[in-house]
């Protein structure tokens, strides 16, 4: 609700803001795209302009060239419709229900614990802003706007290709400012299940919760090499040092694509001292592990209380060790770094998600590559941790990555035209992150790709924030670039 503290206010471009804000009242989790679809078809329909939908739910606006450019190449502009939905657990707001509160802070924006949904609402705000300017001089335009980004790119991966008639693809879905992004990084799946007979919390038994909160999380690829806790991780290493505790429950993360921010687990322990070692042992666990991200993660903490409810059944001793094995036992960090470019990671491992339901530990891996032949000695790891372990593997969404073409048309062209404007040249690079561009080039192989956008500081966590003064420079580029490609 716009007021004396709205936090639009003064901001420009006013047609990109409008758009942005609409998009910050509306639900996108992924899976749950229809009412941002809906929002989208509704300002295609008012405009006349036609609309083309996949089976996937991948959704395409046609936008009719401009006077006198009729006969320029189509530009497809892409970006995804979902976001990810995390929130503090005392967060008033909510992504989920489109309840997220946005704060002015000098030049940044940023959610007010949740996140922002910056990635990709920038995209979507971006074509409809460029579309409504009468400044801006376009041939043929293709809005595409995919579902399911946040879980392995699946609207992406299931995209109809008839569906697109462009050959220049301009994805809109990087975070750094005065950067074109050329390639990126593939990514594997791996879900692991592991199952175990229970057995019921005897009343010799006290129900504990360990738990661990505050870490900063992040993007499994962009933060990968920040240093940050996983809470997954840190909660099996306190845990560990427990061997007589029983594993009722162990939770954590919230997409398979973030670095796990919160995890916990219920569990059980024999009655009297041996309880009281049990807890002393985990507590001190606890503080030496968090101790390790005093610098990179300086807020996470583990926990250990009582547990509010009492479970009915845990797993024996032996099989909760076997499945602290594992988690300990899985590659999580960065593994490799790129020749090509200094400093860029290329081969990275991230555990995003553990869940109990119906008595089975389920965890879910995601590891990257830019380089396609490196991925198989990080699944095969992941397989034969499985393995040890007596779990069972179930390979997930593997997607393609994006080999950089430095020759390309439509990069020199970027170039010259962010030069122009700026008065510089735009740093080339490679994103250890995936992009749907890989997919979409993949399998349309005659399109000329890039990829940019404002700068974007912690998606996939709460606190996420967006630059507006970089948003600004963001919407300049893309409308001198889609002149610049019509003439």
């Amino acid at each position: 609700m716009r007021g004396v503290t709205d936090p639009f206010a003064g901001l420009e471009p006013a047609r990109f803001w409008r758009h942005f804000e609409a998009l910050t009242q509306i639900p996108r989790p992924t899976f749950g795209e229809e009412r941002v679809a809906a929002h989208v078809l509704a300002w295609a329909g008012g405009r006349g302009y036609q609309t083309r939908r996949d089976a996937a739910g991948n959704l395409v606006v046609l936008v009719p060239a401009t006077r006198g450019r009729e006969r320029a190449p189509t530009v497809i502009l892409q970006g995804h419709l979902d976001i990810v939905c995390e929130r503090d657990p005392d967060s008033p707001f909510d992504p989920r229900e489109g309840r997220i509160g946005v704060v002015r802070d000098g030049e940044w924006l940023r959610a007010d614990g949740t996140t922002l949904g910056a990635d990709d609402g920038v995209a979507i705000a971006a074509m409809l802003a460029l579309v409504e300017d009468p400044r801006v001089a376009h041939g043929p335009l293709e809005l595409l706007m995919t579902v399911a980004e946040e879980v392995g790119m699946a609207g992406a991966a299931d995209l109809d290709p008839a569906l697109i008639g462009g050959s220049v693809l301009l994805n809109l879905d990087s975070e750094e400012d005065a950067t074109l992004t050329v390639g990126c990084a593939g990514g594997a799946d791996s879900i692991l299940h592991v199952d175990a007979p229970r057995s019921p919390v005897g009343r010799e038994e006290i129900a504990l919760r360990v738990g661990v909160s505050g870490g900063r999380g992040g993007h499994s690829g962009g933060d990968i090499a920040a240093g940050r806790s996983n809470a997954i991780r840190l909660l099996a290493r306190a845990l560990s040092a427990a061997p007589a505790l029983r594993i009722a429950s162990l939770d954590g993360g919230a997409s398979r694509n973030a670095i796990p921010r919160e995890a916990a687990a219920v569990v059980a322990v024999p009655a009297g001292g041996e309880a009281e070692a049990v807890g002393a042992g985990i507590e001190a666990a606890g503080a030496e592990a968090s101790s390790a991200y005093g610098s990179t993660d300086p807020h996470v903490r583990v926990s250990l209380d009582r547990a509010v409810e009492r479970p009915a059944n845990a797993w024996s001793a032996p099989d909760s060790a076997r499945m602290l094995d594992l988690i300990a036992t899985l590659p999580v960090g960065p593994l490799g770094l790129s020749a090509d470019f200094p400093g860029v990671v290329e081969t990275s491992s991230s555990l995003g998600v553990a869940r109990t339901e119906d008595g089975r530990l389920t965890l879910h891996c995601l590891s990257r590559s830019a380089n396609n032949a490196a991925l198989p000695e990080v699944t095969l790891a992941i397989a034969a941790a499985a393995r040890l372990a007596g779990a069972q593997l179930e390979p997930g969404r593997r997607y393609p990555g994006w080999l950089p073409d430095l020759g390309s048309p439509t990069l020199a062209t970027a170039k010259r035209v962010h030069e122009r404007l700026f008065g510089g040249a735009p740093l080339v690079a490679l994103t250890h992150g995936g992009l749907e561009a890989a997919i979409i080039v993949a399998k349309r192989p005659d399109l000329d790709a890039i990829s940019f956008g404002p700068r974007i500081e912690g998606p996939h966590a709460p606190g996420e924030r967006l630059h507006t003064g970089s948003a600004a420079r963001f919407m300049r580029l893309l409308a001198a670039l889609v002149d610049e490609l019509s003439r």
